[in-house]
């Protein structure tokens, strides 16, 4: 691998205009509608150019269901102290407010609006 390994990530959510809310109040982005057949998606800012990081989706598919599950998306951020203090006023939950993970910075975890648990990530 010359790259991340990881090159798109994907959220199921149930309630798209709750879950489009969450993460453009939280992390103070705007989403982008994509299209795709039978399923309803909206992109995180990113770029599909091997730059060594990713992008991903909101995703609303029928039968799929959103919450807890083997997969822990971070999200990067200059302090993720900042992201989560949003987080509730969202409409989400706090799991883990900011914490060092030593040289490798600080993290916290949240559950959005659909029960998705996610990481926030940042060197300060």
């Amino acid at each position: 691998m010359k790259t991340n390994p990881v090159v798109w990530f994907e959220l199921y959510v149930q309630d798209m205009a709750r879950a489009r809310a969450f993460y453009e109040t939280v992390l103070a982005t705007r989403l982008e509608p994509l299209e795709g057949p039978d399923l309803e998606m909206l992109a995180f800012p990113g770029s599909m150019e091997p730059t060594g990081g990713c992008s991903g989706a909101l995703v609303r598919m029928d039968g799929v269901p959103s919450g807890p599950g083997g997969t822990l998306v971070y999200f990067t951020c200059d302090d993720c102290a900042v992201e989560t203090a949003r987080v509730v006023a969202a409409g989400g939950r706090v799991h883990r407010d900011k914490m060092s993970i030593g040289q490798y910075g600080f993290c916290s975890l949240a559950y959005d609006t659909e029960g998705n648990l996610f990481g926030l990530h940042s060197m300060a």
